[in-house]
């Protein structure tokens, strides 16, 4: 790990500023937008704005950079970001708002896009798992140091969204200046939404239903905060929680699961998300217990995204889990864009309450699913055999295709490693 710290580190902190750029400006946007008088529906609207816009940006970002570069695009497109992030205090209209978000959430998956493809190209096969480990580090700690900007300046003035106008200003330069020549740029085929249902319904639908939560973590949950009448300190510390709790029990999920029924581990991971919410669901009053909630709720529907790819890739041939990335993070999209609504139509409804009520009964949906699927299908673990399947490779919620192909280059080079080793023990055994 410290070789590719040293090798890839001026990346690193380049995608980390840009991290506490974009973290702080989506918990931002939920709290100025209760002083703008915005209604939490709005909020909602303009939050999924970012997710769509995140989406088509990564659907079209790899053809813009095939077309003109990586360079290029990583400058007019961050450009773009620095001067949306100042006008939003300027034009304080939801319907304005929203259109701002589609395009921030657009040139955010672009950058995100490029700088990935250097880190790729950067890392070798025998360092790649370990530079997405540090990659889903940096992206955790800029998103929970974000938080802690929020507390420097008034939400209501102009200063917080200078602060990652800034940032992300700053962080082209250890990018531009440090990258090596710019890599070869190439998209993988992608399994039909079909063929990828075929292989597997549980990450199919999992996927779908965790974008869902997701979004509502990363844009609702300071909207939430602001709805539940929490002071700015209390909704930083209220959304760290839920990242830290990513950060701390990704890697215990993960090594649990390259030893156990990947299907089991889901239905607990989310189970315990379920419960968690529920509890913040009765004693929302009670601003400690919320933060244990949230701590849990995030350490266990974070580490979910990496586990549902790994248990998809259990079905895989190597040649197939390239473009199955593409399908599972379309149809993450898909879930990312409509859970801002959903909860925001549900706060409405329910008040703040309603923020609990989507993770609570979509987590609940998520664990009966893994339990029905368990009896339609024979599990890929065997204690006899030991578990030949691909080991479990840490990536974000939220992660461009650019990462997920790399993460599908990792579980490729890692399932034809288990295969060799396989075959080496069978002629042995024959001989």
């Amino acid at each position: 790990m410290f070789e590719v710290l040293k090798s890839s580190w001026a990346l690193l902190l380049g995608m980390m500023l840009l991290m506490v750029g974009n973290g702080l400006q989506g918990s931002l946007i939920g709290v100025r937008g209760g002083i703008e008088g915005f209604s939490t529906f709005e909020l909602s609207l303009i939050t999924s704005g970012y997710f769509l816009g995140f989406l088509g940006g990564s659907r079209l970002a790899p053809g813009f950079i095939q077309r003109v570069g990586h360079v290029r695009v990583f400058a007019a497109l961050g450009s773009f970001i620095s001067a949306t992030l100042i006008l939003y205090p300027a034009v304080t209209d939801p319907i304005a708002w929203v259109i701002l978000r589609v395009i921030i959430g657009f040139c955010f998956s672009g950058v995100y896009v490029t700088a990935e493809s250097w880190l790729n190209n950067s890392s070798s096969n025998e360092t790649r798992g370990q530079a997405l480990s540090l990659y889903m580090i940096v992206q955790m700690v800029g998103i929970v140091a974000a938080q802690g900007l929020l507390n420097v300046a008034d939400p209501g003035g102009f200063i917080l969204f200078i602060i990652p106008s800034v940032l992300v200003s700053i962080s082209f330069a250890p990018i531009l200046l440090s990258v090596a020549p710019t890599p070869a740029f190439g998209t993988t085929r992608q399994l039909s939404f079909r063929d990828l249902f075929k292989v597997s319904p549980l990450g199919v639908i999992g996927m779908l239903l965790l974008g869902g939560v997701f979004s509502a973590q990363f844009g609702m949950s300071a909207v939430y905060g602001t709805a539940a009448g929490f002071s700015v300190p209390q909704i930083s510390v209220f959304v760290s929680s839920i990242f830290v709790g990513a950060m701390i029990l990704q890697y215990p999920i993960g090594w649990m699961s390259d030893r156990m029924d990947r299907r089991v581990l889901i239905l607990w991971v989310s189970a315990l998300a379920c419960v968690a919410a529920c509890v913040a669901w009765v004693f929302g009053d009670y601003f400690p217990v919320l933060l244990a909630c949230s701590f849990v709720i995030g350490g266990m529907t974070n580490p979910l995204y990496s586990l549902l790819i790994a248990y998809t890739n259990d079905y895989l041939e190597p040649d197939d889990m390239a473009g199955a990335s593409g399908g599972l993070l379309f149809v993450n999209g898909l879930g990312a864009i409509a859970g801002p609504v959903v909860t925001g139509w549900l706060m409405t409804q329910f008040g703040p309450s309603g923020f609990w009520l989507v993770i609570m009964v979509t987590m609940a949906v998520t664990t009966a699913y893994a339990a029905y699927r368990m009896t339609r299908r024979a599990s890929a673990y065997s204690e006899e055999d030991e578990y030949e399947a691909v080991p479990y490779a840490a990536v974000g919620p939220g992660s461009t295709p650019y990462i997920a192909e790399m993460a599908q280059e990792y579980y490729v080079e890692a399932a034809e490693e288990i295969a060799e080793a396989t075959d080496d023990v069978a002629d042995e055994t024959n001989n």
